[in-house]
């Protein structure tokens, strides 16, 4: 009966070993994220801003809404080939229901519904979804409401002309009727996760 004792031992030995070399789970390091997706989505907002203000100054906001209708999925795609990752933006209350908020997304959409703006700043949240390769990490950044030039095409006092050229455009349109400091929507930077584990 003795020789049993030391094969016990041993047993317990070696379930102890296999525990300890298990290796720890991969965490997402969501500064990285951080650092990584702000500079895109600074890009975005600060490349269809400039070509917004020039479509307003030269044509009005009829213009404006055409050229934001035409240049704003370009911009989205030069900067997805440019950062690797996926630039869009989505909202709620959408303009394009090519832009409506997936529903994986829709608790951090909420999340930046109920707080736009985080230190006078718009707000993030970070989202993980899926599994194995094919699992990406999403940054969200918030679009609040601005007074101007925003209110003109997405305010609470749209013009006859202007709404009929809207809804020309984006029959169903739901992207009106905000007011100054509201989430419009916001600004989606979409990467593969496997970059950001560690």
């Amino acid at each position: 009966m003795r020789p049993a004792v030391p094969a016990i031992a041993a047993l317990f030995a070696l379930a102890a070993c296999s525990g300890e070399s298990e290796p720890p789970a991969p965490v997402l390091d969501e500064a990285a994220v951080i650092a990584a997706s702000v500079p895109v989505a600074q890009a975005f907002q600060g490349d269809l801003k400039a070509q917004l203000q020039a479509a307003l100054e030269a044509g009005g906001p009829v213009e404006a809404v055409s050229v934001c209708q035409q240049v704003a999925p370009a911009i989205a795609q030069a900067q997805s080939e440019a950062s690797g990752a996926e630039v869009s933006r989505i909202a709620a209350r959408h303009r394009n229901p090519a832009g409506g908020v997936p529903e994986e997304l829709a608790q951090a959409y909420a999340a930046l519904e109920a707080a736009p703006l985080a230190d006078g700043k718009p707000a993030v949240q970070i989202v993980r979804t899926g599994d194995g390769a094919g699992a990406k990490v999403h940054f969200l950044s918030a679009i609040p409401m601005q007074d101007q030039p925003c209110s003109v095409c997405h305010g609470t006092s749209i013009e006859p002309a202007l709404r009929a050229h809207i809804d020309q455009l984006y029959p169903g349109d739901l992207a009106t009727g905000f007011k100054p400091g509201e989430l419009r929507g916001a600004l989606l930077v979409s990467w593969n996760a496997e970059r950001f584990l560690k």
